[in-house]
């Protein structure tokens, strides 16, 4: 609206204390008698505990306890949502170890290094037994079984009864096996906590600082953990240096740091090293995707069928059961898809536990979707834009409702490709790609599309604020959600500036605290505008009406013709010299004995879908397989925007991480399940040198289901940008034979391709998937995983 500050590009205004040091993090914390805690951990992926021998540490320097799962005492439990609910984890390894990393004696100490030396004395006696690394060789009948009574380590799956059927009408088929790879989070900030039993400054017994997403999500978990009240619990997350997914719920070393601080009655505080964090904090993504797209010989879509494997990795960590929930939900993606078949398992391995990273399952059905959609094209010969054009869900059609069950809330996947187009040629870079091919140059040109759609608020579509004006004028915004990055204040603040006129710079803004924010759901699934933001414009209505109540009376006019003033407070229309300003206001109010506050809970119908469309262009050295993104330009589109600077932001990120698996990341293991890129020396993160400048463009289409009709942003480059760049690079090589290349497109992987390229079999790639899939119940018919309704 005109003179509105939504929709215009303000500066983030919790940048200038992260940029200047002034930050607080878990690890800067460090209260009067504060004792530190290491852990011992396994250097086997799956082993018997003999024997544990801490005789020698407790008599350390400086010790103040040495634990094991026996003297700890605790109950295995579920850190956020169960996979598998009779396979819970024990805070420390009991009996047997399950992955490399496990934790199996902690130690406490006066110091951090006196608790590492002293770690260094434990001795632990292992019997390395065989363990099931490889997800679909773990879930075959003759793999090393992880738990007792789960059969072939299946730790939760379905089937779909159409199956065969979807296919029936398809005049070609293509088929083929994708590899969505593990990746490991790596946030700046690893997991960190600092507990204070009894905190003196405080009216709960229990103070827990923790680099988390959700803070009272938390308290919820250690009291379950515990038996007591979550009440009891203050939990605060301090500023924190990045999550994507991985810091949701609790982990194992949460629990015990929790324990040990009421054992000692001492603060306790735990902050993982980046060697930890490579291999104990979950990793993402994880699933290796069977798919077969049926077709018409015009390109017209008739039938989809996916089985899908999912990793769980060790104690079944819910990521695993992102395969089943989400993925599926986005399987179909922009498109008309008349018949769709969906089956899903997810399996227990001797490795890193699997939770979420950005996108969390919605990347996954964007990857394999847009690779066989790529495929198809390359087999029926038809441009990849024009394969997709002819097969996008009209925008007329909203709200849609998917094969699947999933309903679309509004959507231009046309407009958003047009205007793809309309700012790259894309005729011309297909002639520099045919100009490069005829002269047999070695650097190839490739170009690779993707359209996406994407689930945001999908899980947790309530949210709590508070909004307060002071008696100078100043307000501050309360609300439960918990940025860690997002740039939560400023928007917040634009939201409060807009309704009620006060400068931003007015505006004080107060989260991630339990004792003062009484309920809130965090961040995750992208929802924190939409939801939280929605919450905030509701409090403020609230406190506008309540003013306007005040200054109608006060000036002797109607309430209907009290506006809000330009120059900051109220007025009568018209009439700019009969005014108050918020001090004023908030003075009458006082003389009521009244406070010009509100409190808002929003609760939206239903999740919203932003989607978008990418095009990425890298070049392919054909003689040594390096690829080089040398152009990424993206139209995302999430609603109406707020701050597009913010905006931008987020899908300069998310387009990074997409980028970065699509080229670069992997988490690997070797066959006997030992982590191979357990430090940054190993897992190659891009930095800014290695990606290129990216193109942003948005389009608006918002959602009818909040009053900002805002979608979410926070990880829809990641799932525009992965799938764009893959096919980039299967494009480059596709003129040689080259048909598919799974993730990351390493030199190595480009070359072998190259050098295979002719191979005759144009099915060469495919393989049916496990005998699994027919032992798996019908979907629907037992009681589902919890982690099929994950979404963040």
């Amino acid at each position: 609206m005109p003179g509105s500050i939504l929709g215009t590009s303000v500066v983030r205004v919790e940048d200038p204390a992260l940029l200047t040091g002034a930050g607080t993090y878990v690890d800067t914390m460090l209260p009067e008698g504060t004792a530190h805690l290491v852990f011992v951990r396994s250097p086997y992926a799956h082993a018997k505990v003999l024997t544990v021998d801490v005789s020698d540490a407790a008599q350390a320097p400086g010790v103040l306890g040495v634990f094991t799962a026996q003297t700890l005492g605790l109950p295995p439990f579920h850190g956020f949502a169960a996979l598998n609910k009779d396979v819970p984890r024990p805070p420390l390894a009991s009996g047997v170890v399950q992955f490399v990393g496990d934790p199996v004696v902690a130690v406490v100490a006066n110091t951090r290094v006196e608790a590492l030396d002293a770690a260094e004395l434990v001795a632990i006696d292992y019997e390395p037994i065989p363990a099931a690394v490889d997800m679909e060789y773990a879930l075959t009948s003759h793999a090393p079984q992880l738990y007792e009574g789960v059969t072939r380590n299946i730790a939760a799956g379905y089937r779909d009864p159409a199956d065969d059927d979807v296919l029936g009408d398809a005049e070609v088929i293509v088929r083929g096996r994708f590899e969505n790879q593990r990746v490991a989070v790596v946030p700046m900030e690893g997991n960190a906590i600092l507990v204070l039993p009894n905190a003196p400054a405080s009216d709960r017994p229990w103070t827990v600082y923790i680099s988390t997403q959700m803070p009272h999500a938390v308290a919820d978990l250690l009291a379950g953990v515990f038996g007591i009240e979550a009440s009891s619990i203050r939990v605060v997350a301090p500023h924190v240096g990045g999550a994507f997914g991985g810091k949701a719920g609790i982990v194992a070393e949460h629990a015990v740091a929790f324990a040990l601080a009421g054992r000692l009655a001492r603060p306790i505080k735990w902050v993982e090293s980046r060697s930890e964090n490579m291999v104990a904090m979950p990793q993402g993504r994880g699933q290796v995707q069977y798919a077969e797209l049926g077709l018409r010989r015009d390109g017209t879509f008739v039938g989809l069928r996916c089985r899908m494997v999912g990793d769980g990795g060790a104690y079944g960590g819910f990521g695993g059961g992102l395969v089943l929930g989400p993925t599926r939900t986005m399987a179909q993606g922009v498109y008309r898809i008349p018949k769709v078949s969906y089956s899903a398992v997810a399996a227990f391995t001797n490795t890193s536990p699997v939770g979420a990273f950005r996108g969390a399952g919605r990347p996954e059905a964007a990857a394999f979707l847009e690779r066989i959609i790529d495929m198809a094209a390359d087999e029926l010969d038809i441009d990849p834009v024009e394969i997709r054009r002819r097969n996008l869900i009209p925008a007329d059609a909203f709200p849609v409702t998917t094969q699947v069950g999933t309903t679309y809330d509004s959507g231009d996947y046309q407009g958003a490709l047009d205007k793809l187009l309309a700012v790259v040629d894309y005729p011309e870079l297909r002639r520099e790609q045919t100009r490069r091919r005829e002269h047999g140059e070695v650097i190839q040109l490739g170009i690779g599309v993707s359209t996406y759609v994407e689930i945001t608020a999908g899980g947790g579509q309530n949210e709590y604020s508070r909004v307060e004006v002071h008696p100078d004028g100043s307000a501050t915004i309360d609300v439960g959600t918990s940025a860690h990055g997002q740039g939560h204040a400023t928007s917040f603040a634009m939201i409060v500036a807009d309704r009620l006129g006060i400068p931003l710079e007015q505006i004080k803004f107060r989260q991630s605290d339990t004792a003062i924010i009484p309920r809130g759901g965090g961040t995750g699934g992208s929802r924190s505008l939409q939801i939280g933001g929605s919450a905030v414009a509701g409090a403020a209505e609230l406190v506008l009406d309540a003013a306007k109540k005040l200054a109608a009376h006060h000036l002797e006019a109607a309430e209907d013709d009290i506006v809000v003033a330009a120059t900051g407070g109220l007025e009568v229309a018209g009439v700019p010299s009969a005014h108050l300003s918020w001090t004023q206001l908030a003075d009458i109010a006082a003389q009521q004995d009244r406070s010009l506050f509100a409190t808002f809970d929003f609760q939206q119908e239903s999740a919203t879908f932003p989607f978008g469309a990418h095009l990425s262009v890298v070049e392919v050295d054909t003689d040594t397989g390096k690829v080089t993104p040398i152009r990424h330009v993206a139209v995302d589109d999430c609603g109406r925007i707020v701050n597009p600077l913010i905006v931008n932001g987020q899908q300069h990120g998310g387009i990074t991480q997409g980028i970065a698996q699509a080229l670069w990341e992997e988490a690997v293991y070797d066959p006997d399940g030992n982590p191979l890129t357990a430090t940054l020396a190993e897992y190659a993160m891009p930095s800014a040198a290695e990606l290129p400048s990216f193109e942003i463009f948005n389009t608006e289409t918002p959602t009818p289901y909040n009053e900002l009709g805002a979608k979410g942003i926070g990880e829809s480059g990641t799932i525009g940008s992965m799938p764009a760049v893959q096919n980039a690079v299967v494009d480059a090589l596709s003129y040689l034979g080259v048909r598919h290349i799974d993730m990351p497109c390493t030199p190595e992987r480009v070359w072998r391709a190259i050098a295979s390229a002719d191979v005759p079999s144009k099915q060469q790639d495919w393989a049916e998937p496990g005998d699994v899939f027919a032992i798996l119940p019908i979907r629907g018919a037992s009681s589902s995983s919890d982690a099929e309704a994950v979404d963040i």
